[in-house]
């Protein structure tokens, strides 16, 4: 086996080899070949499945300069060296079905990275420094420990898929329905309880899969013209976080996003003087900050310009923002056209509105 090994990378190296299959060679050590003297700078693609690797080289990057797809799936690896930052080139790495704990910050140094692919590790968490990651389309973090995941994500303005199936999720982060590109988003086996309001407001998502999370028992309405999947989901008997407002349509009961903190009805005919406000800051701020004249665009406090700049979401009738109060309605599937595709499920769709005019005037399927 060793014979083998030597003469593959004595030939890749003699013939200025771009791609290198080292898959299934019982390997506990990154081979010291690859790195004597100056390395293989023309290699490209390195190809390492299914071996005993606990943790790749510190002068990986000096040595591999030109890397640009690395595959190290089905390893041992614990730990990734903060040097893995160096690969500048990178564009696809695999490191699924390993040990991995923890991912360094350093990760975010990887600026043309394309595809990221952590699945089945043990990752409790994921580094902010991923929202770095501007050219990122791909990312797989399924099978993890995770409860949360980085609120920068929304960064990753190349994304397009998102998978995060079989981790302990209790919810998204809102500022994902900002991703521009993102057209698939799978979260199967979670521990979801509600989703963003604005979840499927941008066109380009056409695939959401929810199933098999028992609490979630509300889908935005903006979700009712994609591909959804939402099995076994609702049938948990009681809701788990009693923290949430829930909304009430005969005997279905589904719980609010927890950053809801106000909800309207169709009798209420005058906004909260709070709410107004945040429009109009909301509207002048959004003014100004397109307008070149103004060189500073808004001077509030940081707290209110968080408030300003972030809505909670935006009307599923008339895309006006909102802020403090919403005003929801609920369509249970099983009574929409939705009824003969999603039959192991009880969730319900909901419409979040901006007034009771818009609550009154909803069509869910206009």
């Amino acid at each position: 086996m060793a014979s083998e090994l030597h003469e593959a990378i004595f030939m890749a190296k003699r013939e200025r080899h771009k791609n290198l299959f080292l898959n299934y060679r019982n390997l506990n050590i990154f081979p010291v070949e690859l790195l004597r003297d100056e390395g293989m700078q023309f290699l490209e693609r390195l190809f390492m499945k299914r071996n005993s690797l606990t943790t790749l080289p510190e002068n990986l990057a000096q040595k591999l300069p030109n890397l640009i797809e690395l595959y190290l799936h089905s390893n041992n690896i614990v730990i990734i060296p903060q040097a893995i930052g160096n690969l500048a080139k990178l564009q696809s790495l695999d490191l699924s079905d390993n040990a991995l704990q923890v991912i360094c910050p350093e990760i975010g140094q990887l600026r043309s990275l394309r595809h990221l692919r952590l699945a089945n590790n043990q990752l409790k968490f994921l580094p902010q420094e991923l929202g770095d990651l501007r050219e990122l389309e791909t990312l797989d973090v399924s099978v993890n420990l995770l409860r949360t995941l980085p609120e920068r994500l929304h960064q990753c303005l190349s994304l397009q898929c998102l998978t995060a199936d079989r981790n302990l999720l209790h919810c998204l982060p809102r500022l994902l329905c900002l991703l521009p590109d993102l057209s698939e988003l799978s979260m199967a086996a979670n521990c979801l309880t509600s989703l963003p309001l604005d979840l499927g407001r941008c066109m380009e998502l056409q695939f959401v899969f929810v199933d098999n999370n028992a609490h979630l028992k509300g889908l935005p309405s903006y979700l009712y013209n994609k591909v959804i999947g939402c099995s076994g989901c609702g049938l948990a008997a009681q809701i788990s976080d009693l923290k949430q407002l829930c909304l009430t349509l005969g005997d279905v009961t589904v719980p609010l996003p927890s950053e809801v903190k106000a909800i309207g009805s169709e009798t209420d005919r005058v906004l909260p003087l709070e709410e107004l406000a945040c429009r109009v800051l909301h509207a002048a701020h959004s003014w100004t900050s397109k307008d070149v004249r103004f060189l500073t665009p808004f001077l509030l406090p940081k707290s209110l310009l968080d408030v300003v700049r972030s809505p909670l979401g935006h009307c599923h009738r008339c895309s006006q923002p909102m802020f403090t109060i919403v005003y929801p309605k609920l369509f249970p599937l099983r009574e929409t056209a939705l009824a003969g595709v999603h039959k192991r499920t009880t969730v319900s769709f909901v419409a979040y509105c901006c007034s009771s005019y818009c609550l009154r005037t909803f069509d869910l399927q206009g």
